[in-house]
Parts: C-alpha cells; structure tokens; sequence
C-alpha cells in the first residue's frame, strides 16, 4: 500500500480514536448533569409536598393511609413526572404510593435512617424499575416535631435511553467531526508526501544508505551542521582527520570541535575557499559554504582534508619544481666554468685555471658550510642553494644574512609552511626584475629565531608595488601579472601567517624595492603585538 494511504489511514483512525474518547467522555458528563438535575428536582419536589396544609391533619387525624391524601399527592406526583412519591410515618408506615397494594405496607430502605432523624438528603438506589434517585425530606409540625418522611422517587435513564435521546446532535457532530478528521488526514498525507519529495519509505532509506557510503567513500572529510548548529552529517574520513571517536550526530558542533570556524557560515551568508585551519592540533584546508534550500539558509558544510598532503604540493610547485630549475641553472653555471678551465688550460695559463678552481669551490663550500650549520633544515636548505643558483643564471644576486638561524621550528608551523613562503617570495621577488632595464638586482634574505620569535626578511630592489595594489596583494588570485596561475601564492602566504598567528608587514616603493617582514611566535600560547 502506498505510503500516502497508509498515512491517511492513520491520521484517519487517530482522528476517529479521540473523537470517540472525547464522545465517551461528553456522554458521561451530561449523564453525570442529568443525574445532578434529577437530584434537585426529587429534592423540590419532596420539599413541597412535606409543606403541602393537608399532608400534616390527614396523618395526625388517623396516622393510617387516606384516599384524599394519596390523591393529593398523586396529582402533585403527575405533574413533576416522579417515578412515586411516598409519605411514611414515625413507624416507617406507606401511608401513600402509586400502587395501592403498597398503602399501609412497612418500608425498609436501608437509606431511609437519617430521614427520621430530621436530615434532607438524596440517594442513588437500584431497583425493579431501574436506577432511581431518591430525596429524603422530613415532615415537620407547627411545634418542629416530626412527624414522618416524604420519599419522591425519580428514575435515572440508562446510558442507551441517553445516548438515544441525544443521537440527532451525536450523528451530527460525530459526521461532521470524521468528515473533516478524514479530510484534514489526507490533507496531512498529501502534505507528508510532497516534503518527502513523493518517495515511498523504502526508497528514503536506500538513499539515505547510498549517500551515507558515498560521503564515507570520499577522500575528503564532510561535515555538515543545520541552522541550530547542531551537526547532521560527519563522514569517516573526517572522523580520521580531526582524531574524533564516538557517535557526534545530532550534537553542537562547538561541543566537539571547540574553535571550529563553520558557524560563521550561518552568519555571513557565504561561502569561504581554500581557508587554511587549525582545528584540533591539525593543519587543514577547508572549503565551506552554506546550505541553501528554497533561498533560505537551513545549514553550512565543510569539505576539507589534511593539508599535509596539499603542502606536499604546494611544496612540490615552490620547492622541487626550483629544485629542477636550480639543476638547469647548475648545469649551464658549471658548464661555463667548465669552459672557462678548458680554455685556460688550452692558452698554457695552468695557474691561472688552478686558481679559478680554488676560488669556485670555495665560494661553493663557504655557503654550503653555512647553510648546513645555521640551517637545521635539509628542505628549506635546499631551496635556498637551490635560489642562489637560479638568481645566478637569471642575473640575480641572491645573499643571504650570514647571522641567519633556524634550529627549529614553531609550533604551529612544520617545513613545509617555511618552503612555501620562502619559495614563494623569492619567486616573486625575481619576477620583480622583469620589467626592470638593468642595474645591480639583488634579492636579500634573513632569518632569525629567538626562543620567543621567528623571523624571516625578503626584501629585494625591483619593480615594487604601487600603492593602490597593495592592500589587495593577499587576496586570492589578485596578482599585477596577466599571466594565468599568478594571484596564489601570496594568498596561501597570508593562510600560513593566520595559521601560525603570526603577522606580516610590507614595506614597496614603486622602482625601489620591497621588503616582506613576516614573524611568528614560537610558542602556541605566544602573540606577536
């Protein structure tokens, strides 16, 4: 059966559950006003016939059943529609009843006791005729001596005679009350079925499945969160990546991951790419954006995975890739040389080539000693020779501070942050001599570490950078160059500066240069003012 009538059917057996409640209890409420109502009117009646002027003379005159007093009561009896009226003297007597074998019998009603003792009450008995109601009034003389009971008698209708009585108004609001219950159930359905995109339970539960596997398939962690912050998708592999154990679905987000960046999302409306994160002791690289159902925002998602590799990268684009390019230039460098030797050698100048080799290797050997001392760093050592090399073969003289150190790094930062920023400035740093005629071209480097503070200064005497274009050279692909793939590299500069908490200044003259400060702190808790 369709999930839509099965709905309906459901909706409609609940509508006609309560209704039918609902039902029982009216019924046994208007019962219940009905039993209260007949009270009050035994009650009346009983009163006003022991005050009748000619019940007390018949009953002092002889004390036995009169005619005229039965007939008396009769009428009044007749006109309130009482099941009997009964009068009873000090002995318990029936000096009237409707039934004339009854006169001059003795009464025993176990709740008739109190009556003789001056009391007015009601009482619920069962009986030949059914269930009746009963008042209990005493008849009281001129001197407030008793002088007997008035009984009046009323019949309580059954649940049926009730439900009979008043089946018009119950078929009538019983009809309209399921009638509308079955239209708003179906209503309810049709309205079930359009949210759930008309697909029948089956079908929602295998593409649930398919998409749980298909996000825990993925390389990349996935996290999403709805409008209450609260986390409604977390992949497996995010689970590896963030080192998160235990079920977190249906949890706030800042429970599990404290100094998570993706509520902002809900905020800002917007999407942020390729953001650099330290989330939980771990580097990664996040693209996230919000969730947009009916151009409303219901949530936000996180797509992103440890840069580790990324940097591997990022690396491999800054650092081997100048590595090869160091290579080519190591091979014209010494390929001249070469040529340089062999010619001095074919004039008969042997000294002369000799000394040439002494003083290539030992300018070779003075920075190759150098960065293996001050350097404690095979990567970032090799691509600063790797530098020295390429700035050579471009015209470029590359130096480097000979008070330069690095023994380690900063916490939050590992070697391959320092490659690509130094790759990084250093390629843009040649790039600024393009558009340059001639002149000394010099690229200068530092870096510095003290047990608070590490250092790095690139500053070089290029093109420099106009003053419009430098509030913008930190955004992702702004870049001066037509070229296409420029505009990056700074950016993820900017990423590693935010990552480490640490802070950058930029110092250009347009045809004068320009010099990038970046310091970080050493420690996590460290900040730089």
């Amino acid at each position: 059966m369709p999930i839509h009538w099965k709905i309906t059917i459901l909706t409609f057996f609940i509508v006609f559950v309560t209704l039918l409640l609902l039902g029982l209890f009216l019924v046994n409420e208007f019962i219940q006003s009905n039993e209260n109502e007949l009270k009050e009117r035994a009650m009346i009646t009983a009163r006003n016939v022991s005050e009748l002027p000619g019940v007390l003379p018949n009953m002092f005159n002889s004390g036995k059943p009169s005619a005229s007093l039965n007939n008396i009561v009769e009428k009044i009896r007749m006109n309130n529609k009482a099941e009997y009226i009964v009068i009873l003297n000090m002995d318990h007597e029936r000096l009237t009843h409707p039934l004339p074998q009854m006169r001059g019998t003795i009464s025993k009603g176990e709740d008739e006791g109190p009556a003789f003792a001056e009391s007015s009450y009601t009482s619920k008995a069962r009986g030949e005729i059914g269930t009746v109601i009963r008042a209990f009034v005493p008849i009281m003389d001129k001197d407030h001596q008793q002088a007997g009971v008035v009984i009046a008698g009323y019949r309580l209708p059954s649940v049926w005679e009730t439900l009979l009585s008043i089946k018009k108004e119950l078929l009538l609001i019983g009809g309209m009350c399921l009638f509308l219950g079955g239209w708003g159930a179906w209503l309810l359905a049709a309205q079930i079925k359009k949210q759930m995109f008309y697909l029948e339970p089956y079908e929602i539960a295998r593409l649930v499945t398919e998409r749980t596997e298909t996000f825990n398939a993925m390389h990349e962690g996935i996290i999403a969160i709805d409008s209450n912050e609260k986390i409604t998708l977390f992949n497996r592999k995010a689970y590896e990546i963030l080192g998160i154990t235990g079920n977190v679905i249906s949890m706030p987000i800042r429970e599990i991951l404290p100094d998570t960046y993706l509520p902002e999302i809900l905020e800002y409306n917007k999407g942020i790419y390729n953001k650099d994160l330290y989330i939980n002791n771990r580097t990664i690289i996040s693209n996230r954006f919000p969730i947009i159902v009916n151009e409303e925002t219901i949530g936000a998602i996180a797509v992103f995975q440890d840069s580790t590799e990324v940097r591997k990268l990022a690396e491999e684009l800054t650092g081997v890739k100048a590595f090869v390019s160091a290579l080519r230039a190591q091979t014209h460098e010494y390929l001249n040389k070469l040529h340089t030797i062999a010619g001095l050698i074919q004039l008969g100048k042997n000294e002369t080539a000799l000394e040439y080799v002494f003083d290539v290797s030992e300018t070779h050997g003075e920075i190759t000693r150098f960065l293996s001392k001050n350097i404690k760093n095979d990567s970032i050592s090799g691509l600063l020779l790797s530098k020295i090399s390429r700035g050579k073969e471009l015209g470029i003289l590359v130096s480097i501070d000979r008070s330069s150190i690095l023994q380690q790094l900063p916490d939050t930062l590992d070697h391959h942050d320092l490659v690509l920023i130094l790759g990084n400035l250093i390629e843009n740093a040649f790039d600024s001599f393009k558009s340059m005629d001639s002149g000394e071209n010099e690229i200068y480097l530092s870096i510095q570490q003290t047990d608070e503070f590490l250092s790095i200064l690139a500053e070089d005497n290029g093109c420099g950078i106009s003053e419009q274009d430098l509030p913008h050279i930190f955004e992702y692909g702004f870049s001066s160059k037509r070229a296409e793939g420029h505009g990056i590299g700074l950016f993820l500069i900017k990423q590693i500066i935010e990552k480490g908490r640490g802070d950058v200044h930029v110092d250009s003259t347009v045809n004068r240069g320009t010099a990038f400060t970046i310091t970080f702190p050493m420690k996590i808790g460290g900040t730089y003012d």
